[in-house]
């Protein structure tokens, strides 16, 4: 006999419909699965057969029959062990050892363990969508991923069963299982800091610069001397960030779930990523790709930080490939057979010394770099990822008053209130273009199309932006970036008519810090 389940495959963040069909038919003994499997899903044939034998019923490796599993399509790699409970299934029906049941517009995914118990797998989110979009009206998860499936389901019935026995038994009527429901009536981003920029002595134009860049989506380059506070100025602007919505959570949620980070506690991520690799990580790990396409650091910044410290450290096509995420908001991996797409919307924030030994310019400590050194050491930052970059700010070091003083009251929570007073009016201003396009939150994600709609000047302003643009030899990106942080300002204002005094601020972080050494 022939019987045919449906599964899911993943690549990269795609999900893709699979046929498993299982034939059972007399011959010599065989247990074969074809269809471009990888190691993990061959030895499903193990799995499988002792899980059934544990269950009561007769194992395929018992039985003098010839079986045959085909994952189709068979030109799709699969990889995994999502497929071990239709497998399973897709046996016992051909076999004639469990009452046929309908199986259109239901999906199975789940591990077996030797004794039948049905493991969590990663990715059952991502799973969930795209059977509610695609109209599936069953999904049979692991009772583990249950609750982060059924975030995505209205009209999907997410079924979570603990153990084959209970799945065999739903799918004859002789147990019933309630479909699992996640309420979202009190849903609340939930983004719990530890540093609050009032810890941060100083630093008050660090400060400004970072609640613009939080308030536009504004990329961010802090350059100081060792111990200036970098760092901390970087972890605490999580602080001022606005909470994402559910919209937000699921889609990072999506990711994580398929890169398998995500909390079992926790199945909806609902605070802001922020990921730190380390200088000396690959491109791959960056940007993402590998054997089976994953997302990498950049994707995992979805929609929250990615912090690069010691920017100079990293190597040079590693920080080049962040051209492409920068401008577009995703990173494509292309591979001799295939091309994946990796959303990658992030706020970059870099840190750098301004030498090797981390002392040029310094008010009280001497520099021992030489000119050509100093040079070579910049020189690891290209032009056009600087250009790339909207916020470039000096962070000095700090005097012992100011090292000494006591914290003052919090700060963080009113300047996170401006930031989101700042979003809602980029929100209300997108929104009648949102309707008619791929929509856009921040200021710092406008096109050509919007800046000249929405970044209106008055006529000192445009005039100096013009002899700006001459003096410093601004291209044309850095233009439209000095528009978008001008436009970010005038938001942080409440005012609708870019003024000289946001465009003279934002041309600061374009051109205050010199390059020159000599």
């Amino acid at each position: 006999m022939l019987a045919k389940l449906y599964s899911t495959a993943f690549f990269g963040l795609e999900v893709l419909p699979i046929e498993v069909e299982v034939d059972v038919s007399e011959g010599l003994h065989s247990f074969n699965i074809v269809g471009l499997p990888d190691p993990a899903i061959k030895e499903a044939k193990q799995r499988v057969s002792a899980a059934i034998k544990n269950i009561g019923a007769k194992s395929p490796l018992r039985s003098n029959k010839k079986v045959t599993i085909n994952l189709a399509p068979a030109d799709v790699k699969k990889y995994g062990s999502y497929y071990d409970v239709s497998i399973a299934l897709g046996y016992l029906l051909a076999s004639g050892q469990i009452i046929p049941f309908p199986v259109e517009k239901k999906i199975f995914v789940g591990e077996l363990t030797l004794e039948g118990i049905i493991r969590p797998v990663i990715g059952v989110l991502a799973v969930a969508l795209w059977a509610e979009k695609n109209h599936y009206e069953y999904l049979f998860v692991p009772q583990q991923n249950a609750l982060e499936a059924a975030m995505a389901s209205k009209n999907l019935k997410v079924i979570g069963v603990k153990t084959l026995q209970d799945l065999i038994g739903y799918l004859e009527g002789k147990i019933n299982i309630k479909p699992s429901r996640a309420f979202f009536n009190n849903y609340a981003s939930s983004q719990n800091h530890t540093l609050d920029f009032s810890q941060i002595k100083s630093q008050e134009k660090a400060k400004r610069a970072l609640v613009i860049a939080a308030s536009g989506g504004h990329n961010v380059l802090m350059i100081g001397p060792p111990g200036s506070g970098k760092t901390l100025l970087a972890r605490a602007f999580l602080s001022i960030l606005p909470p994402m919505n559910l919209e937000e959570s699921l889609e990072v949620t999506k990711i994580y779930s398929l890169n398998g980070l995500l909390n079992s506690q926790e199945p909806l991520m609902t605070s802001r990523p922020f990921r730190s690799p380390h200088h000396t990580a690959s491109s791959v790990a960056l940007i993402g790709g590998g054997t089976w396409p994953k997302p990498g650091e950049i994707t995992l910044a979805h929609r929250g930080v990615l912090f690069l410290d010691e920017l100079p450290e990293f190597q040079r096509d590693v920080l080049e490939s962040l051209r492409q995420p920068l401008e577009e908001g995703e990173i494509s991996v292309s591979r001799a057979q295939s091309r994946v797409v990796f959303p990658a919307k992030f706020i970059l924030l870099g840190a750098m010394n301004p030498c090797s030994c981390g002392y040029f310019g310094d008010s009280e400590k001497e520099c021992t770099c030489r000119p050509s050194d100093i040079i070579r050491y910049r020189k690891k930052v290209s032009g056009p990822l600087l250009d790339r970059i909207d916020l470039v700010i000096e962070v000095p070091r700090l005097s012992s008053q100011e090292i000494t003083e006591k914290s003052s009251a919090p700060e963080s929570e009113n300047l996170k209130q401006e930031v989101i007073k700042s979003r809602a009016i980029q929100t209300n201003r997108f929104s009648e273009r949102n309707k008619k396009a791929l929509p856009i939150f921040t200021n710092s994600e406008m096109e050509i199309k919007e800046i000249e709609q929405f970044c209106l000047l008055e006529k000192e302003a445009e005039n100096l932006l013009k002899k700006a643009i001459d003096k410093y030899s601004l291209s044309a990106r850095a233009y439209h970036r000095i528009l978008k942080i001008s436009r970010t300002i005038a938001d942080l204002e409440e005012i609708e008519l870019i003024k000289y005094s946001h465009v003279a601020e934002a041309l600061q972080y374009k051109t205050e810090f010199s390059w020159n050494v000599y």
